[in-house]
């Protein structure tokens, strides 16, 4: 199985490209990233895309994926409507649609996030634009697409955040995980299974198209 992957350098993909390098099934992973990271692996090759609402310069590596797990995002805090739909809805389209095109038998994973909106209306500002960004993703011509909800997701294998507030949260937070996860089993999750849940949805699919944390953690068992 050939993986191309978006955002491997985040912490849900930091997590995503760990399980997929330990896969047997997985036989190549292709990283788009911004800079090449330095990062060596028989299995891995980086792709620099210097603007990632625009793929065009790239296309001819692109071909022959089976399948796609986007996990570039930001936090909506002190960003404008507009600077957060840059990079949620615009970026993921733009690689969504070139990539159903070129690949259309990829199965296509979007890494969204508990509390989306899928009507896209509500007054959540972040919340909308995901939802609106999910909808789209799932309405092009992939052999298979998936949206991912996960709420609290704990990092395991050294994997940190990028984001400073993240940082500090799960540093609060990652003592109290099992009391979390036996308060709240549906919404707390891990690095290791939302990559392993990914994985699985790729080589047998899964019961419905939008996955709260609760499928996302199941799946990953």
């Amino acid at each position: 199985m050939k993986v191309l992957l978006l955002g491997g350098t985040g912490m849900v993909g930091q997590g995503v490209l760990r399980e997929c390098l330990l896969d047997s099934r997985v036989d190549r992973v292709l990283s788009l990233v911004r800079a090449p990271t330095g990062r060596a692996h028989d299995k891995l090759r980086e792709l620099v895309v210097r603007d990632f609402t625009d793929f065009s310069t790239v296309e001819g590596g692109l071909s022959g994926h089976d399948a796609c797990f986007f996990c570039l995002g930001v936090s909506s805090a002190g960003l404008s409507e507009e600077s957060y739909r840059r990079v949620t809805y615009d970026m993921t389209m733009a690689a969504a649609r070139t990539l159903a095109r070129l690949n259309p038998q990829m199965t296509f994973v979007f890494v969204s996030g508990a509390g989306a909106d899928s009507s896209g209306k509500g007054r959540v500002m972040w919340a909308s634009v995901k939802g609106e960004t999910e909808n789209a993703v799932l309405a092009l011509p992939f052999k298979a697409a998936y949206v991912f909800r996960p709420a609290f997701i704990q990092p395991l294998h050294g994997i940190t955040s990028r984001t400073r507030l993240y940082r500090i949260t799960y540093a609060v937070f990652s003592p109290l995980y099992p009391l979390l996860k036996a308060l709240a089993p549906g919404y707390v999750t891990t690095t290791e299974r939302i990559g392993r849940a990914m994985l699985r949805v790729v080589t047998q699919g899964a019961p419905k198209r939008i996955l709260e944390s609760r499928d996302i953690d199941l799946l990953g068992a």
